[in-house]
């Protein structure tokens, strides 16, 4: 009998993340560790930020603060994002009208 290996469990890879005094064990796909990485470092500027400016110490706080500003600013981009799509509508609507009036 042969043995199949699964070649995306066989290339996954091990990283350790640290975030807040604790390192994190995951396994994950080689072309996400440069994100994952670039996010913990994010998260800790961010921890050192809080705590510098609203000499907050406790680490669940400052954890809830950096999620609140991150997940704020993700569903920034999207409302931002869906207004510009909007506006690019509205900008080809205009257009189209244009275009309809040149060739009638």
């Amino acid at each position: 009998m042969y043995h199949t290996i699964d070649l995306k469990v066989a290339d996954r890879l091990k990283i350790k993340i640290s975030i807040a005094d604790r390192v994190y064990p995951l396994t994950i796909d080689p072309s996400r560790e440069e994100g994952l990485r670039k996010a913990a470092k994010n998260i800790e500027a961010m921890i050192k930020q809080l705590e510098q400016s609203y000499a907050v110490r406790d680490k669940q706080d400052v954890l809830a603060m950096c999620a609140l500003q991150f997940a704020a600013k993700s569903e920034q981009i999207k409302i931002d994002d869906q207004a510009d799509v909007e506006q690019a509508k509205d900008r080809l609507e205009v257009l189209k009208n244009l275009l309809d009036q040149q060739l009638s």
